[in-house]
């Protein structure tokens, strides 16, 4: 099965939760993202604004003497006079390199001293970040400045520790994403019970459809919301006009069939009559009389094969197999009662139809009276479920008779076809049943049975979705 087919097979719920949770997750990601790269340009941008800080307190609090920086009063950044603070404040100018550091930065090293001697403009400001000797990163800000003699331009350089600013990044990327997670979870939990809510008619439409099947009800009925009220009301007409159409014609075809039938019998009657009369035409009468039993055999097929070819519905039945067999051999043990038969019976209470009652009993009914005729005392049915969801249905029928030839397997099956001529009907009696079972999607097949006569195999596949 192709991706396209699995996709095709979603219920539209399934549908929706998956479109719903894929837009659901690239909406919080973007929003994520948005917000952590937000939050990270946030941090670095104070983390720039408390340097720029430091360096206007370097900036308040410096003397120069002879060249050299010294300060009056100890600064009021207490971090510039510990050692390997994380705070370190420098002093340069390009050409004379580095004049002064804080004792923070006495142990401290850079792994590119030379950034604390690029040149920068007076009045502005350089912001970059920059390795230690140990491969920390840190934040660095460098401001140009022209001193009080008009000449002299130095650079105030601020250095700080980059680790404490990416653990709260990375602290708030965590909390970020948790509640995101959160949400995520608690919007897809409210959609599912949305969803549930919003296609319940759907849910309860099928509910109805099944019992419509089952026989336990007749129409669609409650209240449905008004998208799928036109849909209910026409289902409604259309199971309505159905139902009417099939009893129109069973009516018609019951009418035409008593009104054929009894022409049939007077002139069959009256051909018996003479018959007896008059020996010396009896080769005629005999000929004209087998052409009469043919075009009642040809008129019964035509009318049955009329009525089970109209009588299928869209919204079939389940028939249980069990008790219409049951029925149909305890029947036919009546009719058959001068000629004792062995009948073993294998019928699975789960075996179902689905289809019209009267179509399988004129299946049943066809193929165990060729049995019973035909067997010499035993006789075999079996009903099972087939497939894995027990939506098939296989019914075996055999017998002990004399059997059918390979050759002719086939052809018993095609209409007016017998093995023995002996008996009158099984050619249209077959007939019958391949029609029915082909109308059904079904397929029949002839063969040797173990007990040494024939073998009817009927199997049935259901197309309905989720019965």
């Amino acid at each position: 099965m192709t991706t396209s087919e699995k996709t095709s097979n979603y219920s539209i719920q399934t549908r929706l939760v998956i479109s719903f949770s894929i837009l659901l997750f690239v909406f919080l990601g973007l929003t994520g993202v948005v917000l952590d790269r937000a939050f990270r340009n946030s941090v670095e941008a104070g983390a720039a604004e408390r340097l720029q800080v430091q360096i206007y307190l370097l900036l308040g609090a410096a003397e120069v003497s002879d060249g050299e920086f010294y300060f009056l009063e100890d600064l009021r950044e207490p971090k510039f006079s510990q050692l390997n603070s994380g705070l370190y404040g420098f002093i340069s100018r390009s050409s004379l390199g580095e004049l002064w550091r804080s004792d923070s930065a006495l142990a401290f090293s850079l792994a590119d001293p030379q950034v604390l001697l690029q040149p920068v403009q007076v009045g502005e400001t350089q912001s970059s970040k920059t390795l230690s000797a140990e491969g920390e990163e840190y934040f660095v800000l460098s401001y140009g400045i022209l001193w009080e003699d008009g000449i002299s331009e130095y650079s105030f350089t601020v250095i700080e520790d980059a680790a404490p600013y990416y653990s709260e990044i990375s602290n708030f990327r965590t909390s970020l994403w948790s509640w995101l997670g959160g949400v995520a979870l608690l919007l897809l939990l409210i959609q599912f019970f949305l969803m549930r809510w919003g296609l319940s008619p759907l849910h309860r439409m099928a509910r109805d459809l099944k019992q419509i099947e089952s026989g336990d009800k007749n129409q669609l009925a409650g209240n449905y919301p008004r998208e799928l009220q036109r849909v209910t009301n026409n289902l409604n007409v259309l199971i309505e006009t159905e139902r009417k159409q099939q009893q129109r014609y069973r009516t018609t075809l019951g009418d035409l069939a008593h009104s054929l039938k009894t022409p049939l019998a007077v002139i069959a009657g009256t051909m018996q009559t003479l018959s007896r009369s008059k020996a010396d035409d009896k080769e005629q009468l005999d000929a004209v009389d087998e052409q009469l039993t043919r075009m009642n055999q040809i008129v019964s097929y035509q009318l049955q094969r009329a009525v089970q070819t109209n009588n299928r519905s869209a919204l079939a039945r389940q028939v249980q197999v069990k008790p219409v067999a049951e029925k149909v051999l305890d029947a036919l043990a009546k009719v058959y009662a001068d000629k004792p038969v062995s009948l073993v019976k294998l019928l699975d209470e789960n075996a179902v139809f689905y289809g019209d009652e009267r179509d399988l009993l004129e299946l049943l009914g066809n193929v165990l009276d060729n049995a019973f005729k035909y067997g010499r005392g035993k006789v075999s049915i079996r009903a099972s479920v087939e497939n894995h969801d027990s939506s098939g249905l296989q019914i075996v029928i055999e017998d002990n008779g004399p059997g059918i030839s390979i050759e002719k397997q086939e052809y018993v099956l095609q209409r007016g076809a017998r093995a023995d001529t002996l008996v009158q009907g099984q050619g249209i009696g077959l007939a019958v049943v391949t029609d029915i079972v082909g109308s059904y999607g079904g397929t029949i097949e002839v063969g040797s049975s173990n007990l040494g006569g024939a073998k009817i195999t009927m199997r049935f596949v259901s197309t309905r979705q989720g019965s």
